[in-house]
């Protein structure tokens, strides 16, 4: 199994990244262990308390020739369109400079202080301030935020409202904007295998508004991300995979589809394999932002369910025959006590395949589809228990910080 590398700077030293707290865990899912994309280059600053063959056969046949003149083109225009979306995005994406400070004592020095910083990259969401990124580039026990623009503009003032309990996702506000240029968000159920993308991002936290391009390779990846030592992990779904370049500081940028739409938030690598990145669908995001913009704190709603999101491999090993939905676990837990699910009557081995009238695929899991409501909505979920649908009804309520 491949490890996923943490996109944290390759420096001396790697600052810490908090543990991450999720309530999708599947143990059913193919995925591979993962390191947390903290993009994020950190350094350790010690402070003491007290520091031409295959050209040759093509001749002779025009139509050989017309079809070369045709990929040249081609190749052209997507260059143009690549150029295009970069000159038009960029201005949208921000770097992320982080603090953290740690009080450690020493045998021979005493007290001393130690400061770490890490970089990341975000996404600016509106004229006023709010800047979308990963929640692992900012990490709880973040003492300082430093945001700067594509033009180098810097701004220190900056808070953190929130960070998503349910995804790897974090929302910024940065006082007193000047020309902020929000970022176009796309539909990302819209996405498929094949299509091409670009991404922009703080590339090793030194060179910011690094462009690369490349496909989507695959949708609806589940992973597990966590940091270089182990000591922290999340449990991700529904992810889209691409084969674009992304490097440490690139956690929190934009995927874009070539119309300059934002389709994901660049979140993890594999470490043991080459053009293996992950995003988080930027449709994942949506509810978290609407929150921010309309109560001006960050909010999900949630049903109180771990759960496995099906496919065809995994109803196979389960032996059962739903093979879309959210197959919530047979563990004990895995329906939360005092939650909304176990008010309603759901239970392990229940496989949700509605939430109203949002039908869950590879494209929309439970999280999404629940995302796309308030906290204080009632829902109604369509379960299938034993071979038999039934209907359930469910209040939700917002989901605990941790």
């Amino acid at each position: 199994m491949a490890e996923i590398e943490s996109q944290e700077n390759t420096p001396t030293t790697t600052g810490s990244i908090d543990s991450l707290h999720t309530k999708n865990n599947s143990r059913y899912s193919e995925n591979k262990k993962v390191i947390i994309a903290c993009l994020a280059t950190a350094f350790i600053v010690f402070l003491l308390s007290a520091g031409g063959m295959a050209g040759a056969f093509l001749l002779g046949r025009s139509y050989n020739a017309r079809n070369l003149d045709e990929k040249r083109q081609t190749v052209v225009q997507e260059g143009e369109v690549i150029e295009d979306v970069a000159q038009k995005m960029g201005p949208s994406v921000v770097s992320i400079v982080t603090e953290q400070q740690s009080t450690i004592n020493s045998l021979f020095y005493g007290a001393r202080t130690q400061t770490s910083k890490a970089a990341g990259t975000g996404l600016i969401l509106d004229e006023n301030g709010l800047i979308l990124t990963n929640k692992h580039v900012v990490p709880e026990g973040t003492s300082a935020v430093e945001v700067v623009t594509s033009n180098g503009v810097s701004y220190k003032d900056v808070q953190i409202i929130g960070r998503d309990p349910l995804n790897d996702l974090a929302v910024l506000k940065v006082s007193n904007p000047k020309n902020f240029s929000p970022a176009r968000l796309g539909d990302s159920e819209k996405v498929r295998t094949g299509q091409k993308v670009i991404a922009i991002g703080n590339a090793l936290g030194q060179f910011q508004n690094t462009v690369t391009s490349g496909i989507i390779s695959g949708m609806g990846r589940p992973i597990e991300a966590g940091d270089e030592s182990g000591s922290s992990s999340e449990q991700l779904t529904n992810l889209c995979q691409t084969d674009a370049a992304i490097n440490s500081g690139n956690s929190g940028g934009p995927l874009l589809n070539f119309n300059g739409e934002v389709i994901g938030i660049n979140t993890a690598i594999a470490q043991d394999a080459e053009n293996i990145g992950f995003a988080i669908p930027i449709n994942e995001a949506k509810g978290i932002i609407e929150s921010v913009k309309t109560s001006g704190k960050l909010s999900r709603p949630y049903i109180g369910v771990k759960y496995s999101s099906l496919n065809t491999s995994i109803a196979k090993q389960l032996n059962i025959s739903v093979t879309k939905g959210a197959y919530i676990d047979t563990d004990s837990g895995s329906v939360v006590s005092g939650s909304p699910a176990e008010k309603a009557g759901l239970k392990g081995g229940d496989v949700i395949t509605k939430v109203n009238d949002i039908t869950l695929s590879d494209t929309i899991s439970l999280t999404s589809a629940v995302g796309r409501f308030k906290v204080g909505d009632d829902v109604t979920l369509t379960v299938v228990r034993d071979g038999k649908t039934i209907e359930l009804k469910v209040k939700l309520v917002e989901a605990p910080s941790s």
